[in-house]
Parts: structure tokens; C-alpha cells; sequence
């Protein structure tokens, strides 16, 4: 197996990410490169028929901001506990897989490493699949690790 030294972990902090996580961890140390962990802010879903105060609307989002930005630097405590290189970065709305793809080509990741929720049938059609879009779409390795 190849050895790769820039490793790009896409994360949305769900159950699903965690496998990625320890895995993406686990093979920045066998590379001994470094570890970028990245998070895609969701866009808010408000109702069309709902009237939002645009205050109101800018605070829901630094607050979401906010929390996502604690999430990933936890993040990035632990792998840099486990003595791995590790930054973190915040993506702004937009779609998810394309704003992950972009990243990776921005960094030249040698990997992205991702959870899958592995979802089928219907739930797959409806919420569609962000890892599925992400290997389509990417010019590198992608490693998907599926939830327990």
C-alpha cells in the first residue's frame, strides 16, 4: 500500500466520522505527514414561507459557526495528542462535496479519508451521499470508512 503524506479528513462531526477520524489519524502517522481536518458549514434550512430577521438569521449562523469551530478544534487536539501534524479549517456554506474536493486539490492531498453513514434504498435517494459525490468527483485517492 502506498504511503501517503497529506491526508485530508472531511468531517461532519456525526457518529459516521468518527471511524474516518482514528483512521485518517492513523495513517498521517505511518506517513509522517501532515493532517488537515475540514468541516463544510451546512446551510441553514429555513422554511420559504418564513420570515427570518436578517439579525436573527446572523446570529443563528456565528452561532453555528461557533460550534462547528469547538468541534473541529477538538479535533485537532486529538489527533495532535495522538503526535500528528494536524490543522483544521472551517468551509463556508456551500455543497458539501464539492467544497472538499476543491480543498483537496487547493492542498495537493495525496488522500481524503471519509466517513459514509452507509445509507441505501430511499434514505439514499432523499439525503443523498456526500462520500459517494466526493469519490466521484475527486482527482486522488478517497477512502471511505462506513459507520458501525
Amino acid at each position: 500500500m502506498p504511503t501517503f503524506r497529506r491526508i485530508l479528513h472531511a468531517s461532519d462531526f456525526s457518529t459516521a466520522s468518527r471511524g474516518a477520524f482514528r483512521k485518517a489519524v492513523e495513517l498521517a502517522k505511518d506517513g509522517r505527514g501532515p493532517l488537515l481536518i475540514a468541516h463544510v458549514l451546512p446551510i441553514l434550512p429555513i422554511m420559504a414561507d418564513t420570515y427570518v430577521a436578517a439579525t436573527a438569521y446572523e446570529e443563528l449562523m456565528r452561532g453555528q459557526r461557533a460550534a462547528a469551530k469547538k468541534q473541529l478544534d477538538r479535533l485537532v487536539a486529538k489527533a495532535r495528542a495522538a503526535k500528528v501534524r494536524a490543522s483544521g479549517i472551517l468551509l463556508d456554506f456551500g455543497v458539501p462535496a464539492e467544497r472538499i474536493v476543491r480543498l483537496a486539490r487547493a492542498k495537493r492531498a495525496d488522500l481524503i479519508v471519509m466517513g459514509t453513514h452507509g445509507r441505501t434504498g430511499f434514505k439514499r435517494a432523499i439525503l443523498g451521499s456526500v462520500a459517494g459525490r466526493v469519490v466521484a468527483l475527486a482527482t486522488c485517492p478517497v477512502l471511505t470508512v462506513r459507520a458501525r
